[in-house]
């Protein structure tokens, strides 16, 4: 079996602009698909970028006289029958790649910080919306995910079963311990904040205790960008230590394809303690 491949987009964000998205875009999976993806990864809030209704909404969401603003926000919602998403379905059939990309849903009361996972088909095979929304700041605005879920996703090298978190989802480790029981080999994390050693150290050890890859995608920019992937790894068939990572940025913008060798990662967790081994649910019930 080759190496799983992919591709990390580490765009610069596209502020309110679905058209200008949308053709960017485009451009990412096609330069992917060139450099060999199976898989693109998109950061959070594509359609629109991870920009708040108003200035100062990140740190004062509740400050007064901004509804006009909020409103105007909130109607840059789409939803899964749209142009944004239809063409990103016949671009990953036309590819012949999967494509993992993310957008402001519409929802029935609220919009939701939102993706859909295509298949190379064209079809969307997991539709998932941010459960951990930031609701201290402007995802307040937001109706949060009420379930995580993992699909079996056909590529190029065979199936594998993937799972995904965005964001704040990174920091609570019940996020990707329930991919990992439901069975995700590979996590896709799309994401928007500053990565510094603390948040690598979060993601490196969601890896590690689940024996899960683990890839993510954030934006360009300063404080930004160290998009990276994880193939969950932590140590030889001889015991010995190993680096699980595979892919690091910098925080310019640019592509990168991370390769995951699926054979030695399923061996990996046939072999090791780790992972959903020799967990005692019952005891965890409190």
């Amino acid at each position: 079996m080759k190496n799983l491949k992919i591709a990390l987009i580490q765009a610069e964000q596209i502020q309110w602009n679905i058209d200008l998205a949308l053709k960017k875009g485009i451009e990412y999976c096609n330069q992917s698909k060139e450099m060999g993806a199976d898989i693109v990864l998109f950061p959070e809030m594509y359609s629109i970028g991870y920009q708040p209704p108003f200035e100062r909404a990140f740190d004062y969401p509740d400050e007064a006289g901004h509804n006009d603003e909020i409103m105007r926000w909130k109607s840059l919602s789409i939803d899964e029958d749209s142009d944004f998403i239809y063409k990103f379905r016949k671009c990953a059939k036309e590819l012949d790649i999967a494509i993992v990309i993310t957008y402001l849903k519409k929802g029935v009361h609220k919009p939701s910080n939102s993706l859909s996972v295509i298949d190379r088909n064209g079809d969307i095979v997991l539709n998932y919306s941010k459960v951990h929304t930031c609701d201290f700041s402007f995802e307040k605005f937001l109706e949060c995910g009420k379930k995580f879920s993992v699909a079996e996703l056909n590529t190029h090298i065979g199936k594998v079963n993937i799972g995904t978190m965005i964001c704040f989802d990174r920091e609570f480790p019940e996020s990707a311990r329930t991919l990992a029981v439901m069975g995700a080999e590979l996590i896709l994390v799309p994401n928007c904040c500053p990565f510094d050693d603390n948040r690598k150290s979060q993601l490196k050890a969601r890896a590690f205790e689940n024996m899960t890859a683990i890839s993510m995608a954030n934006y360009a920019g300063k404080n930004l960008g160290h998009s990276m992937t994880f193939d969950g790894m932590a140590y030889t068939e001889n015991g010995e230590y190993r680096n699980m990572l595979v892919t690091e940025l910098d925080n310019k913008e640019q592509i990168a394809i991370s390769s995951i060798d699926l054979n030695k990662l399923r061996a990996y967790r046939k072999r090791e303690p780790w992972g959903n081994n020799y967990r005692k649910p019952n005891a965890y019930k409190s």
